[in-house]
């Protein structure tokens, strides 16, 4: 009886502790350029920033997006995979040969070994809702001042029913307005979300999908099953979830990463191109395939 309670606080224990771990995503501009980080279709950021780091993200992957403040920048978008024990990873924005602004991965650490925060970076804590505008009130007094007779006192003697009655026609007038003003900060400018990756047009037709899948399965050895598998999707178009099933023929795992790979430039719908991960056995081939792509955009 000890030993079942023992057993059930330690699989309590575990489960609290692998709920507990999150991640965090760093993005910076080594440009310069400001930018609002978006995870997950949240604003994360108040106002652009060139270097932000988001503390506290669940949920692997999570998708990203960087809006720039120069609107005449496209966006940026990309999905950022986490180790499975709590990672810190850093994205680059970078600009390529041909001027077009991409995001890089550039390294990964625990999170018991991340640094400290460095200067002029933005730390936030995921919001799961954007975050609120700030409002300043500026009250501004203006005085007018106003004189008669052009500034000269005028002292006029008047002879009222037999008396002298004397009148100051100068002097001076002053009117005091008090003028306020409220400045909002406007939320990032409003940008067409960028669609997601596309690759070639057609997937392959159902029937000849499952008739290729028959073909490579059939081999004895993986090496052949390999070669006929890229013979097949390198002259015909496959969806993300049809190189999975693909994937799923092989017996070992860097025969599944050496054709998730190759067939990334054959894929429909290279936005979805996580569902592959789903065929591996071992995280580290998701970050290996994660790194090939990010350097081949």
């Amino acid at each position: 009886m000890k030993t079942k309670i023992l057993l059930g606080v330690v699989l309590l224990l575990s489960a609290w502790q692998i709920k507990a771990q999150t991640n965090n995503l760093i993005i910076f501009d080594q440009q310069g350029e400001p930018f609002y980080a978006i995870v997950n279709g949240v604003q994360q950021n108040a106002t652009p920033q060139t270097n932000v780091k988001v503390t506290g993200l669940t949920g692997n992957p999570v998708k990203v997006t960087v809006m720039f403040k120069d609107s005449l920048i496209p966006a940026i978008t990309k999905n950022a995979y986490f180790q499975d024990n709590g990672s810190e990873e850093t994205y680059n924005v970078v600009v390529k040969k041909d001027g077009e602004h991409v995001l890089r991965f550039m390294n990964v650490v625990p999170i018991p070994q991340a640094p400290a925060p460095v200067q002029n970076q933005n730390v936030v804590n995921y919001n799961s809702t954007p975050p609120p505008t700030s409002t300043t009130v500026v009250q501004q007094t203006t005085t007018t001042t106003t004189t008669t007779d052009g500034g000269v006192p005028a002292n006029v003697t008047m002879n009222v029913n037999g008396a002298n009655v004397g009148m100051n026609m100068g002097g001076v007038q002053q009117t005091t307005v008090t003028t306020t003003t409220t400045n909002t900060t406007p939320p990032p400018p409003a940008q067409a979300a960028p669609p997601a990756p596309t690759g070639c047009q057609m997937p392959m037709p159902h029937d000849d999908y499952e008739s290729a899948k028959r073909s490579i399965a059939a081999k004895d050895f993986e090496d052949t099953k390999l070669t006929l598998a890229k013979q097949i999707n390198g002259g015909n178009c496959m969806s993300a979830e049809q190189i999975r099933g693909i994937m799923q023929l092989f017996t070992f795992e860097q025969t599944k990463l050496t054709f998730a790979k190759f067939a990334y430039d054959h894929c429909s719908d290279k936005g979805n191109y996580f569902k592959v991960n789903d065929a591996f056995q071992f995280d580290n081939s998701s970050k290996e395939l994660n790194d090939y792509i990010s350097s081949h955009q």
